[in-house]
């Protein structure tokens, strides 16, 4: 054991359940061996909410995850970060202002739609999903989401992420051409009023740079070398290759389907690869799991045990996390009407 674990347990003794340590999939084994939770981003802010005697919450994550924590958790507990700058590409491809101007472009409520806004996202833009009645997705739930839409007669306006939104679609027989590409860079999204009559999904042109590593040829690379193996990728990789994929899935998804697959399995799975050398690791000698690409979130690796450990020493303000009243009233709506499904 090195003299910074020593000191961050020494920390975590003298604290006792007055702190909550909170470790995402994608951090590396020397952090999450200190997380009292581990866990996907919308899991572990709702385990934050459960563990109401935690004073102070750490999210060993990016900047949208620990924003979520704040959102569920009470006013009187405190959310940190090690590394407040740890961010996300993809929740930062869309904010508030984009988002009104987008339904004000397809027409909002009076045209038939309902926003659809995946929890990988700024608190300002579930603010503006709860404004406008719609609700918050993940990756497992997604497709429970869009069909909740589609109950009411309502249309989707899925952001940020343009891969889930068109995948979810897909998964629910939505067929392409009645999926339309919102790209904010464009003049009015560069979407024409006449192809808007047909749409039932408008899908923000957002992604991951994760997974948008993956690729078709990887694909044919494995198949060609290994055929007897299957590929399970995430959602947010491009449609093309989660269509030629065997199953795709959020990261619990995954990490059930390597699990329940049969001794003797090879399993190419497309997605961070930290989370993938975990799972290569716990499943060893039972069934082999290689990464399709070695991709790795630089956001998630800004956080190490010396930051944890600046963080349970000095508790600087600078590394709060803390959502204003009125934005984190509004996000959490978003976030309820999907709790409620």
């Amino acid at each position: 054991m090195n003299k910074i674990t020593e000191e961050i347990d020494a920390i975590r003794g003298k604290w006792g359940n007055k702190l909550l340590i909170l470790g995402h999939h994608y951090q590396r084994d020397s952090v999450l061996a200190h997380a009292d939770e581990i866990g996907d981003s919308l899991e572990l802010a709702r385990k934050a909410a459960e563990h109401s005697e935690a004073e102070r919450i750490v999210f060993c994550g990016v900047r949208f995850m620990a924003e979520s924590a704040d959102i569920l958790t009470s006013r009187e507990q405190r959310v940190f970060m090690p590394d407040i700058g740890a961010g996300c590409p993809m929740a930062r491809m869309a904010d508030m202002p984009a988002m009104r101007k987008a339904w004000a472009v397809l027409g909002g409520a009076d045209a038939g739609w309902l926003p659809v806004v995946y929890v990988n996202s700024s608190a300002n833009v579930k603010a503006c999903c709860g404004e406008f009645g719609g609700s918050c997705c993940t990756s497992s739930n997604a497709t429970r989401v869009f069909e909740w839409v589609f109950s009411q007669g309502k249309r989707v306006f899925c952001l940020p992420d343009e891969h889930l939104g068109v995948n979810t679609a897909h998964d629910i027989g939505i067929a392409d051409e009645q999926i339309i590409i919102y790209d904010p860079s464009k003049p009015f999204g560069g979407v024409h009023p006449e192809t808007l009559k047909s749409a039932r999904v408008v899908v923000w042109k957002g992604f991951c740079l994760v997974h948008t590593a993956f690729t078709t040829q990887q694909i044919a690379q494995v198949r060609s070398v290994i055929p007897q193996a299957k590929i399970i990728v995430h959602p947010e990789a491009p449609k093309s290759v989660v269509r030629l994929s065997d199953a795709h899935g959020s990261t619990s998804q995954i990490r059930k389907y390597v699990e329940s697959s049969p001794d003797g399995s090879v399993i190419f799975v497309g997605t961070e690869l930290n989370f993938v050398q975990r799972l290569a690791k716990n499943q060893a000698g039972r069934v082999m799991v290689k990464a399709l690409s070695q991709s790795v979130c630089a956001n998630m690796s800004k956080t190490n045990e010396q930051n944890l450990l600046s963080v349970l020493s000095d508790w600087p303000d600078a590394n709060v996390v803390n959502i204003a009243k009125s934005v984190a009233e509004m996000a959490h709506k978003s976030l309820d009407a999907m709790l409620k499904l």
